[in-house]
Formats: C-alpha cells, sequence, structure tokens
C-alpha cells in the first residue's frame, strides 16, 4: 500500500497502490485462531513480534510498534524477545515446535526494505503457530517517513484477524495540553498518534482550548476558545491548511461544538439570555438554527452516527441529565436515570453505545449505556474522571482524570468491558481529549 507523506493529507483509497496480500496456505476457517473478548474467563493472547528482517534501523522500528500497540490494547502479551527460540527468517515457515514450547498462540515476521529509488517496502505475516498455517500477510510501499504509520497499519490487520473487532491503531488523538500553574494554566491544542508519539501543537496558547472535537469526515477540528475580555466562541481549524475560523453570533457564548457525520455542520451550545439552547449550523452557508428553546442550559450536543438523532445533556428535570432526540430537534427525551448526575455524552461510531460521565458521592464515573438507556455499566471510577471519546472501532473509550492539588489531568482509554485500562503518553497535563477516525481513506 501506498502511504502519503505524514505532513499531508492521507491519499484517499482508491488512488493508493495496490496492497498485495502474501498468503502462503490457506487456513480452515474452523481452526483460526481467534480471541473471544469479554467474559469471565477472558486472557489475553500470547503472541511474539519477531524483529523485522532487512534494514536493521527501520526493522526494529515498525516491529517495536506492533508490539507496543497490541500490548496497550489489553487483548495480547507479546513474548519477551529473551526467550525467542529462534529468529526467524521472513521467507520460511517458523519452527513451529519451538514456538509452541514458549506458549504463544501467534507470531508475527516481517522486513523491512528499500528499493533502488530509496522508497520503503514493509511485508508482515501472521502465524497461527498451533495450527503451523499463516492467517495473513501484506506489503505496504511508502516513503521511510512513513516507517510508524505502516507499524500501525500492520498492527490494526493483526488486531482485526484475531479479535474480529474493526481496527484503530491508525488513528491520531488531539487533546488540550496544559501546562504552566494551576492557577494560570496555557492551554493549547495539539495533536498526535494514537500512542503518543509525532506530537505537535496547532494553537500557541493565545487563547484557551476547550473541547476540541476532530470531524468524522474532513481534517478539521472544532473547539471553544477563550480569549481574555472576550466572549467564548467555537472555532474550526483545518489541520491540512492552518486555516482557522471563528462560527455563531459574535454576541452569544457558543461551545460544545460536534460536527455531523458528513463534516458539512456544526450541532453547539449557544447562549441565549440565562439559558442554553442547542444549535445546528450549515458551516457553507453559516445558516443556524434552534434545535431546542426553553428555560434550560442544554449543551453538549452529538450526533448518532447515522445522523438522525442527537444526544446531549440538559438540566430542564433539576439536574445535569442526559437526553436523546431526533435531529431536527423532535422527540426530546430521558435515557439517563439513577443516582447522581450525568453530562458529557459521546456517540460510539459502531452506535451500539453511548459514553458519558456519572457524577455521584463526590466521585466522577466513565459510563455506557445503550441508546434507550438501557444496559448502563461502569468501565472506571475515581476522583475526577471526565470528557470521555470513542476510538474509530467504539472498542476503547478515552477520558482524561486529574488528581487535584497542583497537579493536572492525564489522559487514559479504557475498553467497553471495563477490563483494560491504559494511561495514554502525553508531553505535560491533558485534558479534553477527541479520537479521529482512521487515518486511510483521508
Amino acid at each position: 500500500m501506498h502511504l502519503a507523506h505524514p505532513r499531508r493529507r492521507a491519499a484517499p483509497l482508491a488512488t493508493l497502490l495496490a496492497l498485495l496480500a502474501l498468503v502462503l496456505c490457506g487456513l480452515p476457517a474452523q481452526a483460526q485462531l481467534q480471541l473471544r473478548i469479554g467474559g469471565g474467563a477472558f486472557q489475553p493472547l500470547p503472541i511474539a513480534i519477531a524483529d523485522f528482517a532487512g534494514d536493521p534501523s527501520l526493522g526494529g522500528l515498525v516491529s517495536g510498534v506492533v508490539a507496543n500497540n497490541l500490548r496497550r490494547s489489553g487483548y495480547f502479551t507479546p513474548l519477551d524477545k529473551g526467550r525467542f527460540p529462534e529468529n526467524p527468517a521472513f521467507d520460511a515457515a517458523p519452527a513451529f515446535d519451538k514456538w509452541r514450547a514458549t506458549g504463544v498462540q501467534g507470531l508475527v515476521t516481517g522486513r523491512v526494505s528499500r528499493d533502488g529509488g530509496g522508497r520503503l517496502k514493509v511485508e508482515f505475516r501472521l502465524w497461527d503457530v498451533t495450527s503451523g498455517q499463516q492467517m495473513t500477510g501484506q506489503q505496504y510501499a511508502t516513503d521511510p517517513a512513513n516507517a510508524r504509520r505502516t507499524g500501525h497499519l500492520i498492527s490494526d490487520a493483526v488486531y482485526t484477524k484475531i479479535t474480529g473487532i474493526g481496527p484503530w491503531f491508525d488513528s491520531r488523538i488531539a487533546f488540550v495540553d496544559e501546562s504552566g500553574p494551576k492557577e494560570n494554566r496555557r492551554k493549547r491544542l495539539m495533536v498526535m498518534d494514537q500512542d503518543g508519539a509525532n506530537v505537535r501543537a496547532i494553537t500557541t496558547g493565545e487563547n484557551a482550548i476547550v473541547a476540541p472535537r476532530y470531524s468524522p469526515a474532513t481534517q478539521d477540528i472544532a473547539f471553544m476558545a477563550q480569549a481574555t475580555g472576550h466572549q467564548p466562541r467555537v472555532q474550526v481549524i483545518n489541520l491540512e491548511t492552518g486555516t482557522r475560523q471563528a462560527v455563531g453570533n459574535v454576541d452569544s457564548m457558543s461551545a460544545s461544538p460536534r460536527f455531523s457525520p458528513d463534516g458539512r455542520r456544526l450541532v453547539m451550545s449557544v447562549q441565549q439570555g440565562g439559558n442554553a439552547d442547542i444549535v445546528t449550523m450549515d458551516l457553507a452557508s453559516k445558516a443556524q438554527r434552534s434545535i431546542t428553546n426553553g428555560m434550560a442550559i442544554d449543551t453538549s450536543p452529538t450526533y448518532s452516527p447515522d445522523g438522525s438523532q442527537i444526544v446531549f445533556e440538559s438540566d430542564r428535570g433539576g439536574s445535569q441529565q442526559i437526553y436523546v432526540m431526533g435531529a431536527d430537534g423532535s422527540n426530546p427525551h430521558r435515557i439517563s436515570f439513577g443516582e447522581g448526575s450525568a453530562s458529557q455524552p459521546a456517540w460510539s461510531p459502531r452506535g451500539d453505545l453511548i459514553a458519558f460521565t456519572r457524577q455521584r458521592k463526590g466521585g466522577f464515573a466513565i459510563c455506557v449505556m445503550k441508546p434507550d438507556g438501557s444496559g448502563e455499566r461502569v468501565l472506571t471510577e475515581g476522583f475526577h474522571n471526565e470528557g470521555p471519546t470513542f476510538a474509530p472501532n467504539g472498542q476503547y473509550v478515552l477520558f482524561f482524570r486529574d488528581p487535584g492539588g497542583q497537579g493536572g489531568g492525564k489522559l487514559y482509554m479504557v475498553d467497553i468491558t471495563g477490563k483494560v485500562e491504559q494511561p495514554v503518553p502525553t508531553p505535560s497535563y491533558a485534558s479534553d481529549p477527541t479520537w479521529s477516525p482512521l487515518l486511510a481513506g483521508r
């Protein structure tokens, strides 16, 4: 697969070079290595990621990215290299008896080489150690600057083949970077790979940034910017061109922007006197339309993946709770019940769950429930957890945790079973994360 240079927009899939399957021999479907996620008996799958042959520096880089990704997913346990029984050759079948003796069930081998023009060719194979068969294999052609990204693509291929769950490693995270003293934090918008690599600042800190959200369809991020002495307003920045524009009525505070699934509209909260209503905006014409109108504070709206509904929070019932309505504002109805308040809803890309923050008894929990309000579950609970956002495959929820005191927030992710929780590295304190869609095809 041909990959775009990392500073440019990823090329659409239709324009990429053909991806070459390297399947050496078929594996009967009933014998395929599979990992069932969930259930009380769940254990991470033991797997080995061999150093990729060929270019020694880039081979180790790519295989290291794969091993780190699979470990961070919580669903795999990569074998320590000190226990490897051999250094497997890429063009030959591994010594399966020796690998079985280590207890691993999967093995990834690979090779990184350069052609005469200096372009990179990255190949990999995934082996089922128990059956002694290859499960899948692929080849990517790209610029050497994209070596790390091929590691993410390989990680996605291995992860999806074994778990049956969609990919998520080839994605990015935007967040609010917080530095300086607690009472005067500089808040900048930053973007990085989902594993914490390739961090870059998008804003300089002249305005405090709050609640960024990726567009599902374009290279845009919307956020609320607060400049000293000015009304907070929603802004949209394009990551490809750097162009930045304020949207909404200059006389009204606008907040909590979210894109429609096609990226053509924003839904946000706009202050109307002492209240706040949900407003939609067409980004091309800038035409606005209020879809709630009452004596309440309605905020944090988010579209369903098909664009037909909007989930939001409101205090119209006396406390912050989660409501769902049609995308035109029709049939608003409450879906969160139980102890405490519920806020900051985020709809899963799969459409099956809504994540939110529940506050009760002085603690903050990251929870999920079905769109009808049933099946509420706590994924993680503590002193201060906020700001849930889903991974592109809907299997993980990213949030930030602030321990209080003079410190600051840090990013964490938890899977929707609540059994896997991992820190997400950032340069400094961090809050308000938002997960991008998959980069491939964008």
